[in-house]
């Protein structure tokens, strides 16, 4: 028999190729922390830190022309801790239920005129029975199961319509987008007027707040379709939610306080 063949070690043989030694070195603490600062920051890292809430303990008081006035301290219950979006959930959608107006309706067999008269004997004819030709079955009958006029509102607790109208004042103020001014009073009922304060300011898509609703702030905002205007007695967590910025008088601050402390 032939003898098996020997596998070839190579090792040691000329072929292996020559590898010099890795050099370990240690980076002391300071060091790996220079390096990792001077890694590029990545797009979609740079984007989450711009969207990371901002925590403020004063807050600045504005003119219409974009000028800081004053400086003051925001209320507790509008600053402190995350944002309980439950509660906030939980308004809006009953918010938006009682806004459906429930007045889809289709006719059963019993509203569907005609019908009274039995279409053929019950025997004899070799076809299936029927009673009537208002039947679900038959074209032209009533449908089954269909929708009825009714009414889609409902009520939750007080207690948490009103912590959710603190929790999305404390959204809009943790990313910046609370804005208070010393009064929104303009000259005349004109648009451009406005539209002025919405470009000092950089809104897009502004909630005016205010403590007594004036006639020429609300003949010159309805003319722009993103601009709401409503009292610190009234707004509520649908308002908030539904716009991306709040515009604050100074007067209707101390009464959203003063409504919420009560």
């Amino acid at each position: 028999m032939p003898e098996k063949r020997k596998k070839k070690n190579l090792k040691h043989t000329k072929h292996a190729a020559k590898r010099p030694a890795k050099k370990v070195v240690k980076k002391s603490p300071a060091a790996k922390k220079a390096a990792k600062a001077a890694k590029p920051v990545s797009k979609a890292a740079q984007a989450k830190a711009a969207a990371a809430p901002v925590k403020t303990d004063s807050h600045h008081v504005y003119d219409l022309n974009g000028k800081s006035l004053e400086t003051f301290s925001l209320d507790s219950m509008f600053k402190d801790g995350d944002v309980n979006t439950d509660v906030v959930y939980q308004a809006v959608l009953m918010y938006q239920a009682g806004e459906r107006e429930g007045t889809a309706s289709t006719k059963n067999r019993g509203d569907v005129s005609g019908g009274g008269k039995k279409p053929w004997k019950q025997k004899g004819t070799g076809q299936a029975r029927h009673g009537s030709r208002r039947s679900p079955i038959w074209r032209g009958g009533g449908v089954t199961f269909g929708p009825s006029p009714r009414d889609y509102s409902y009520t939750i607790p007080s207690q948490i319509r009103r912590k959710a109208v603190i929790e999305t004042f404390k959204d809009k103020v943790q990313h910046g987008k609370f804005v208070v001014v010393n009064g929104l009073e303009i000259a005349q009922p004109k648009t451009k007027l406005v539209a002025r304060i919405l470009a000092t300011f950089k809104l897009e898509k502004p909630l005016f707040v205010v403590d007594k609703k004036d006639s020429n702030l609300l003949m010159a905002s309805r003319n722009i379709s993103k601009v709401a205007v409503k009292t610190a007695a009234e707004v509520n967590a649908l308002d908030v939610a539904s716009h991306r910025e709040c515009l604050m008088t100074k007067a209707a601050y101390k009464g959203l306080v003063e409504r919420f402390k009560s």
